[in-house]
């Protein structure tokens, strides 16, 4: 059994526009963008580069492979996490085989102290929702679980640490808890688990950098 202490719920409501960008509305009635929309359009230029390398209907395939299998194995983290039963009848064999190597993972969490819940900053003007905030090997850290096609280098995935830096921060202005530890857990098909772990304070400039981009070129 997963312990849970003093589980926070949401402090914003997150709505989608029209374009496909989210924004998180604060009790104020201010809303801030989606941590994870600002570190995408960070990227954009590499993912129109991809897409036209591999051709748009094959993005558009993978991309929608990536995110339906993304959301099944979050919903099997956070189900496992809240000591519910879990139902596998709708994964494909290969996700089946994905989740049955991650899931021992999830045994080195406990002492949960939030997930899925809706943060933002005042001092990033930044919102978003983080996947789980728990103890990790016995340390309090920022979860983040991701999938993918393919072993990452972790020189590739600073936008995930980032993504995670800027949750610490969400949450310690929220509650006044500190968090300098970021978890990356990563699912990769038909390979071992990855485990990235890192502190928040070396990817607070990539944060920025990336912040300060979308503000200036977007809002």
């Amino acid at each position: 059994m997963f312990i849970h202490l003093n589980k926070a719920k949401d402090f914003a409501v997150s709505k989608t526009s029209p374009g496909g960008s989210r924004k998180y509305y604060l009790p104020s009635g201010e809303a801030f963008p989606s941590v994870t929309t600002v570190l995408g359009y960070s990227t954009k230029d590499s993912i129109n580069e991809w897409r036209k390398r591999v051709g748009t209907k094959e993005a558009d395939k993978i991309s929608k492979q990536a995110s339906t299998r993304g959301t099944k194995i979050h919903l099997l983290c956070e189900k496992v996490l809240d000591n519910e039963d879990i139902n596998l009848d709708d994964l494909s064999l290969l996700d089946k085989e994905m989740w049955s190597k991650f899931r021992p993972l999830l045994d080195n969490i406990n002492n949960i102290h939030a997930q899925e819940i809706a943060l933002y900053s005042k001092h990033l003007r930044l919102a978003g929702r983080v996947d789980c905030i728990a103890e990790y090997e016995g340390k309090l850290s920022i979860i983040d679980f991701k999938t993918s096609r393919k072993p990452k280098k972790k020189e590739w995935i600073s936008n995930y640490f980032a993504q995670a830096a800027a949750y610490s921060i969400m949450y310690e202005e929220r509650t006044g808890i500190p968090i300098n530890r970021s978890v990356i857990l990563i699912a990769v098909e038909g390979e071992e688990p990855q485990v990235f772990i890192d502190r928040r304070d070396n990817y607070v400039e990539t944060l920025l950098l990336a912040r300060d981009k979308y503000e200036r070129e977007v809002l």
